[in-house]
């Protein structure tokens, strides 16, 4: 049966199918509907965060909000690209954003204002978190699990500043009292009569149910954040001890890919080699950059990259994700 499987998606890749076909078929980089109802909505993701770079002070991952689309999202930082995820609508294309040699993150920060994105927080939007590091079927990843309690936000708050217990009596989905609590005091302080405190009395009969699991969610994103920080890939380990003027033998032979990255990006490079000098390692970071790729890029990133280069290569370790996730 895998057998089939394996072929049938070889026959799509070779007929260069949509590459959207092709990553629904992935469980990484994507964002899934775990559950939806009236009350609230669930949505889970494991992102690969071998490549994960910071963003702004050390985090690695930020949470932008947009209030006409009503779309929680989330900001990743791989390579030179920034890469907004929505939350919310999990079917939206993803938005990708190159990243500036000069002031990266503002740069960001600005376009993604122009799209409607504002930095924000689950918790600032009505919503819960659960994050986390894990291993998802051999990928380090990251958890970001989102519940989405806006639409009973708004009822109790509602209910809450109309002193009215009677819309929210039939409601069974507990609301996370992180969510409610300062807007509950807020109105019990401004209660003035018998009438209105005995109907708070309701409400907060419905909230004092058992305390969920999400209290310190503002304190788990504080220690996934630390801990990702510790996490430094590869391609941004500490600055190249070597010298200045390190001969071309070494950038030939032993540099690292993010040595020869760095020496290739620099605008002085091309004015201290020949051409031939130039040639030679441009054709070893192209070497260099296909063995990185094969060997930490997700199956979304060599699928791009394959309907580019048809490198077999590409090709073998593209059925080998395929398997390993089908297994």
């Amino acid at each position: 049966m895998i057998q089939k499987v394996l072929l049938f998606l070889l026959l799509l890749l070779l007929n260069s199918c949509s590459l959207d076909s092709l990553i629904a078929l992935g469980e990484v980089d994507k964002v899934q509907v775990v559950k939806k109802n009236a009350s609230y909505a669930q949505y889970r993701a494991y992102f690969t965060r071998t490549q994960l770079k910071p963003i702004k002070n050390n985090q690695k991952y930020l949470y932008f909000y947009n209030k006409k689309k009503k779309d929680l999202a989330i900001l990743l930082h791989r390579y030179d690209n920034y890469i907004l995820y929505s939350l919310y609508h999990p079917e939206a294309p993803h938005m990708i954003f190159k990243a500036q040699k000069h002031a990266p993150y503002t740069h960001i920060k600005k376009a993604l204002k122009k799209q409607g994105y504002l930095l924000s927080s689950p918790y600032a939007v009505g919503a819960t978190s659960k994050v986390g590091l894990r291993k998802y079927k051999g990928i380090k990843t990251l958890l970001i699990e989102i519940k989405d309690y806006s639409t009973l936000q708004d009822k109790y708050q509602k209910a809450i500043r109309s002193y009215d217990a009677s819309s929210i009596a039939k409601i069974k989905t507990q609301l996370p009292h992180v969510l409610i609590d300062n807007y509950f005091k807020t109105y019990q302080k401004k209660a003035s009569s018998e009438e209105e405190r005995e109907q708070l009395e309701h409400i907060v009969d419905k909230l004092h149910t058992p305390e969920s699991k999400n209290n310190n969610t503002q304190e788990e994103e504080i220690q996934v954040q630390e801990a990702l920080a510790k996490e430094i890939p590869e391609e941004t380990l500490a600055p190249s001890t070597i010298p200045e003027n390190a001969p071309f033998d070494y950038y030939a032979q032993e540099a690292s890919f993010h040595e020869l990255e760095t020496y290739l990006n620099d605008s002085k490079a091309k004015d201290n080699l020949t051409f031939n000098q130039y040639t030679q390692l441009t054709q070893r970071y192209t070497v260099l950059k296909d063995e990185k790729m094969l060997k930490e890029g997700s199956l979304e990133a060599l699928i791009s990259s394959y309907k580019t280069n048809k490198n077999p290569k590409y090709k073998k370790r593209i059925l080998e994700l395929m398997k390993e996730a089908q297994q």
